[in-house]
């Protein structure tokens, strides 16, 4: 993504105050004189035009906060060896990031969803609150990244206020990488002073956003840490062509932690992103869209397959488990679930229900691919189907549409325009009045789709010609299953029971816990119904490896005794029970196989067929 902004820049020579004194001690500068080189006030200027406020607005709401940066920062490089590893890098990282996050606001009406009146109120205080966001993403640096002393050895504190009097500094070895982005809640105040806060703690969805991100927790600061997080992609892109910083922590409740792993996992491993037509996902540039039912599906699989529990089995409870740890975002009446339609750059036009993810959440940013060549756009409008329903029995693909029309309140997820990176760039090597390299950029080209992504939903689903390869893989799927343990035998809600010196298997649940873990396109002998295990029992069944009673019924009822009830349970014996169970443990004592009435089994089988 970076390979066209790959040539050398010198960095800017410090001002003279800058360097070191005669003792070798560095003098402090005032805030006039760090913002008072040309670079800095094209940079200044930039941010001017891009707030849309008065001379005096502007002094008190933006230079009076950037003053107050500039007063602290000094000259401090804003990394060791990595992005602005010069003196005054961070002043120039600041400044060059509220540069760029201003221009991306500019694309966008905020709050996403809003009507247009409160949009239109709210604008302000908006573009406020994301300058003031990337202005002190990484302020935490000083706090807790950097040993600042005087002369006399007296250590220096920012919480001391700006420094007055010669000093030397250098970055801790011993620094933990990602603290400074929990460390910026310590300063902020002495950069905003309380009317500004008094403001912004006015519109509780802007407050909200801005305090995740100045405590480093950008997946829960929505489209605001979006635009932080592109902005510092591109500061440090100019700095150095290569990998952006990081900027994101991992998650900390367990159940949090064991669901975002797995949709990471299924993100970069499994899930088909950005196809032309049908897929699995759409990366924009400020949200990862993902398929409802299919990523809900494929996580519930996921953690099966782990021998994770206590996944519930019905995708509304799963989206509102995820909505409630702050894994996806809501939408602006509160539901995890997004109706919005997709068009790609080849006239394929669907819509689908979505969950909406910040892709900070997913990839660091060095590792985040390109966007989609395309629109996702939100249709606010329709009502969402429950929990997902509908995502693949949507009706076929309509082509060569116009989209319908878009109001003022209407999110629209555009893909990032061509060149848009490098346009971000050259806005700052204007600023920075940096010439830009004689050799011609080259943009990259999109890698060839292939015939399997290139196909569509009905093609990707359609029912492949019925032979026992289901069959196989499930035996092959309950044989792994039982000797790793993954599937506990005898046990109160067990599966799989000894009964009769052989194998029960409960009917139908085992084939429903097959299908939950093997979701559609998994297994071979697969139809478009992922909770389909119908077509696993009846190719189970085709393959002849269970007893059938006299009467002819496959179906078994063993009677359960407990201590204190009775009840049934209904399935299948098999014939070589060494093709699962090997050695064979002893028959469950609170199982007994039910000759029974015949009217009664075939009842049970039917209901076994039916359930």
């Amino acid at each position: 993504m970076f390979s066209l902004l790959r040539r050398k820049r010198s960095p800017p020579a410090p001002s003279p105050l800058a360097q070191p004194s005669a003792n070798g001690l560095l003098l402090p500068e005032s805030p006039a004189t760090l913002l008072g080189a040309p670079r800095q006030q094209r940079l200044l200027a930039q941010i001017w035009q891009r707030t849309a406020v008065s001379r005096e607005q502007f002094a008190r709401l933006y230079r009076a906060p950037l003053e107050r940066y500039a007063a602290l920062v000094q000259r401090f490089p804003a990394s060791e060896a990595h992005h602005h590893a010069y003196p005054g890098g961070m002043l120039d990282h600041g400044l060059e990031i509220v540069a760029v996050a201003l221009k991306l606001r500019q694309a966008h009406l905020l709050p996403l969803g809003a009507p247009p009146e409160s949009q239109a109120a709210e604008a302000e205080a908006w573009t406020a609150g994301v300058a003031y966001a990337a202005l002190m993403h990484d302020i935490g640096k000083i706090a807790v990244d950097i040993d600042v002393e005087y002369a006399d050895g007296t250590s220096w504190h920012p919480w001391h206020g700006p420094l007055t009097r010669p000093y030397r500094f250098r970055y801790r070895k011993d620094r933990a990488y990602r603290l400074h982005g929990a460390a910026a809640g310590l300063l902020y105040t002495d950069m905003l002073d309380p009317p500004i806060l008094d403001w912004l703690s006015g519109y509780p969805e802007l407050w909200a956003a801005l305090l995740y991100v100045l405590a480093g927790r950008y997946e829960h600061a929505g489209l605001l840490g979006e635009l932080v997080v592109q902005a510092d992609r591109a500061s440090v892109a100019h700095d150095l062509g290569g990998d952006p910083a990081k900027a994101k922590e991992a998650p900390q409740q367990a159940l949090q932690r064991k669901l975002l792993d797995g949709l990471r996992y299924l993100v970069r491993e499994v899930l088909r992103l950005n196809q032309p037509e049908a897929s699995d996902g759409w990366l924009t540039q400020d949200a990862l869209w993902l398929v409802s039912k299919t990523v809900c599906d494929r996580l519930r699989a996921h953690l099966l397959s782990r021998g994770i529990t206590g996944v519930p089995d019905r995708n509304t409870a799963v989206f509102d488990v995820l909505q409630e740890h702050g894994v996806v975002q809501a939408t602006p009446d509160g539901k995890a679930i997004w109706r919005a339609t997709v068009e790609s750059g080849v006239g394929w036009t669907h819509s689908f229900t979505f969950l909406r993810l910040a892709p900070s959440l997913i990839w660091d940013t060095a590792e985040r691919p390109q966007p989609f060549n395309g629109t996702v756009r939100v249709d606010f409008g329709d009502e969402p189907p429950e929990a997902g329903q509908g995502d693949r029995g949507a009706p076929p693909p309509r082509t060569n549409r116009s989209p319908s029309p878009v109001d003022t309140g209407t999110a629209e997820a555009s893909a990032e325009p061509k060149g848009s990176v490098a346009e971000l760039v050259a806005l700052l090597d204007e600023a920075c009045n940096v010439t830009p390299s004689s050799t011609k950029e080259s943009s990259a080209t999109p890698a060839e789709v292939t015939a399997l992504g290139a196909k569509s939903d009905s093609d990707r689903l359609s029912v492949r010609t019925p032979d026992d390869s289901l069959g196989k893989h499930f035996v092959e799927w309950l044989r792994n299953g039982i000797r790793t343990r993954h599937l506990i035998i005898n046990d109160a809600k067990a599966l799989v029971h000894t009964v009769a010196g052989t194998a029960f298997l409960v009917s139908p649940g085992i084939f429903q816990r097959y299908a939950k873990e093997h979701p559609t396109g998994d297994t071979p002998g697969r139809d478009g119904n992922s909770s389909d295990w119908h077509s696993v029992q009846k190719f189970f069944e085709s393959m002849h490896l269970h007893k059938k009673q006299q009467n002819g019924h496959n179906i078994w009822t063993c009677e359960v005794v407990g201590p204190r009830k009775r009840r049934q349970l209904h399935g299948y014996l098999l014939l070589a029970t060494e093709s699962i169970l090997d050695p064979i443990p002893a028959d469950n004592p609170f199982l007994k196989l039910s000759t029974g009435d015949p009217a009664v089994s075939e009842s049970a089988e039917r209901g076994a067929l039916d359930s």
